[in-house]
C-alpha cells in the first residue's frame, strides 16, 4: 500500500496562526512543553495509590478481599498509564527520549501491552491518519463493531450499540495476549506501514514481566487455598476488562461522534491533515470538570491530535486557543459534554449496524 499524503499545511492560515498563539502561550509564561512537577505529583499519586492496593491484595486471606484490591490496582494502573505512559509515547512527558521510551515501558507492564508495538499503531498511525480506511488500524474491519461505512455489514452489527462495551471490555486482553503476537510475527497490517522488526527480546521479557506482576507474585505470596488458580485468572480478567472499558469509553465516541471517514482514492487526500483533524475529531468536557485532571487530556481529544507533542497539562488552554482559531477560520470545533458524546455515538452504532440499501 502506496504512502497516503495530505495537502501541504505550510501555507494554511490555520497553521500558522494556530502555531503562533500557541508559542506565544508558551512564552509569555516562561513554559515548555513538557509535562512539570504538577504532573509528576500526580503520577506518583497515581503509581502509590495501585501499588498500595495491590500490596493490599497480596496480603488478602480470602477471595472477597483479594478481587476488589486486585481490580483496583489494575485500574488505577490503567489511570497512571492514561496520564503518564500516553506523553511519554509522545515524547511529551520528559525532554529526555530514553526516559520516554523507559517510562512507556514500565507503565505498559500491568496493562500487558507492549509498548513498542502500541506507539507505532498510534502514534505512527493512528495520528497520521485517523479515520481513513486501511491506515487507521484503529478501524479496522472486524466481526463486532462495524466503524465506517465502507466496511461490510453482517447481521450481528444491528446489536453493536448495545453490546460494544463487552467489546471495549475484551480490547485490552486481545491486544495483550493475541493483536500484539500477530504483530510480533507480521501476521497483522502494520507489517505494511512499518517494516521494522519489532524487538524479540523486550518484547518477551514485557510478557514475562506482566505474568509475573499479576499472576506469579499473587499466586506466591496468597495463602495456600485462599484462592484457586481459576478464581486467579478470573480477577486477572475481570481487571483488565474493567481498565480497558474505562479507557475505551473515554475515547472511542471522540471518533465516532458526528464526525467523517475516507477512503482514498489516490495517493493524496482532498484537505490539509490539520483540517484532516476537525473532520474526525472532537473535544469533550467531562462533569464536573476537575474529572478531567484524571483523564490525562484524552478528553480534549481534537485538541490533543493538534499538538501531540505538548503534555496534557497544556491542553485546557490550548482548546482555547484552538477554539478561537477555528472560529476565525472557519473551522468546525465542538466541544460537547459527555451526554452528548454518549448521544452521539450511540447514534453512530445504530447507524452503522443497520444494514446498507
Amino acid at each position: 500500500m502506496g504512502k497516503l499524503r495530505f495537502r501541504s499545511s505550510a501555507e494554511l492560515p490555520f497553521r500558522i496562526d494556530l502555531q503562533r498563539a500557541a508559542q506565544s502561550y508558551l512564552a509569555e509564561r516562561g513554559e515548555h512543553r513538557f509535562a512539570d512537577w504538577r504532573v509528576g505529583l500526580k503520577g506518583a499519586a497515581l503509581a502509590a495509590l495501585s501499588l498500595a492496593c495491590y500490596v493490599l491484595a497480596l496480603r488478602a486471606t480470602t477471595m472477597w478481599s483479594f478481587a476488589p484490591a486486585y481490580i483496583a490496582a489494575i485500574v488505577m494502573a490503567m489511570l497512571l498509564a492514561i496520564n503518564t505512559l500516553h506523553d511519554a509515547a509522545h515524547g511529551a512527558l520528559f525532554r529526555n527520549a530514553r526516559l520516554n521510551q523507559w517510562l512507556t515501558r514500565a507503565a505498559s507492564l500491568p496493562m500487558g501491552i507492549d509498548a513498542d508495538i502500541w506507539t507505532r499503531r498510534h502514534v505512527r498511525l493512528h495520528h497520521t491518519y485517523p479515520n481513513v480506511d486501511g491506515y487507521d488500524l484503529d478501524i479496522e474491519p472486524n466481526p463486532f463493531l462495524r466503524q465506517t461505512p465502507f466496511q461490510d455489514w453482517a447481521p450481528q452489527f444491528r446489536f453493536q450499540h448495545r453490546y460494544w462495551p463487552l467489546v471495549a471490555a475484551l480490547s485490552l486482553p486481545y491486544l495483550c495476549w493475541y493483536g500484539d503476537w500477530l504483530d510480533l510475527l507480521g501476521k497483522s497490517k502494520l507489517r505494511q506501514y512499518d517494516n521494522q522488526p519489532v524487538p524479540v527480546g523486550g518484547f518477551l521479557l514485557g510478557k514475562l514481566g506482566h505474568l509475573v506482576l499479576l499472576l506469579v507474585l499473587p499466586w506466591y505470596c496468597l495463602p495456600a487455598g485462599a484462592i484457586g488458580w481459576g478464581g486467579l485468572l478470573l480477577c486477572y480478567l475481570a481487571g483488565l476488562m474493567a481498565a480497558s472499558c474505562f479507557l475505551v469509553a473515554m475515547i472511542l465516541g471522540t471518533h465516532w461522534a458526528e464526525v467523517e471517514f475516507f477512503r482514498p482514492e489516490g495517493e493524496e487526500m482532498p484537505h490539509t491533515w490539520h483540517e484532516h483533524q476537525f473532520l474526525t475529531c472532537c473535544d469533550w468536557q467531562p462533569r464536573p470538570r476537575a474529572l478531567g485532571h484524571l483523564l490525562g487530556g484524552l478528553h480534549l481529544h481534537l485538541t490533543h491530535h493538534l499538538f501531540p507533542a505538548y503534555s496534557h497539562r497544556h491542553y485546557p488552554a490550548l482548546a482555547r486557543i484552538v477554539e478561537q482559531q477555528a472560529q476565525r477560520h472557519g473551522l468546525p470545533y465542538r466541544c460537547i459534554g459527555y451526554q452528548g458524546l454518549w448521544r452521539a455515538q450511540q447514534n453512530f452504532l445504530r447507524g452503522m449496524g443497520r444494514r446498507p440499501e
